[in-house]
């Protein structure tokens, strides 16, 4: 069974997250958090909050036990851009797309061998 978490429309960019989701892929859940808490990168805040969330679901719905949770899954997949322009000379316009992502994170019971 596994307990999932998202957030969509994060206003960061999918690339950003996705360097953070590699690093606690596979993790303990303990051990992911404490990651995240120390990491200083602009996508650890979010992704704490959608980890704290998986977790509390996996324990809540799922009657799971959170001290033998992992992270199975951690993945940002890109939402819609928001497009500006920033005036430049001669009376042009330079594009400035300000981007989205959807950030999912996904908790597993370790089975004991």
């Amino acid at each position: 069974m596994e307990a999932t978490a998202m957030i969509k429309y994060a206003r960061i960019s999918p690339r950003k997250v996705g360097i953070v989701c590699d690093i606690i892929k596979g993790k303990d859940a303990v051990t992911a958090k404490a990651i995240l808490e120390n990491t200083p990168k602009a996508a650890s805040e979010i992704m704490l909050k959608v980890l704290k969330s998986a977790v509390s679901n996996a324990e809540n719905n799922f009657s799971m036990d959170p001290a033998k949770l992992y992270v199975s899954k951690a993945y940002a997949d890109p939402g819609p851009i928001l497009k500006r322009m920033q005036p430049v000379s001669h009376g042009r316009g330079f594009k400035i797309n300000k981007r989205t992502s959807h950030i999912t994170i996904a908790v597993k019971e370790r089975e004991e061998a």
